[in-house]
């Protein structure tokens, strides 16, 4: 297999999971009800700011990369690496700095969904 085939299969498997990350975090919102329990709101919210920061950092990864010549599968290979060290980074910002936002988020989500 050449290099187009391996950077096609990279390209495929990359959008898959962004779809199935946002997939899953549409999924877990459409669950949400008052019915939901406090740990469950808050789990999604949670969830849901993961998401846009791990989308946020990624934004500005691109922004400040640029594609090096060279050989291609080492880019992918790094490209991937820094994907995922970006995901773990942003639940550590959520976990670390996040809490007033996500206090936010919560009661917001109460009051839209009639929890209160």
């Amino acid at each position: 297999m050449d290099i187009s085939g391996i950077s096609s299969i990279y390209n495929t498997a990359k959008t898959d999971a962004s779809s199935a990350a946002s997939n899953s975090l549409r999924s877990s919102l459409k669950k949400v009800s008052k019915d939901s329990s406090e740990d469950e709101l808050k789990g999604v919210i949670k969830d849901f700011e993961s998401y846009f920061v791990e989308q946020m950092l990624k934004e500005m990864k691109d922004s400040l990369t640029t594609q090096e010549e060279g050989d291609q599968s080492m880019n992918q290979y790094r490209d991937l690496y820094m994907d995922k060290a970006i995901e773990q980074m942003a639940d550590v910002v959520v976990d670390q700095v996040g809490e007033s936002l996500t206090q936010q988020l919560y009661e917001q989500m109460k009051r839209n969904i009639g929890m209160e």
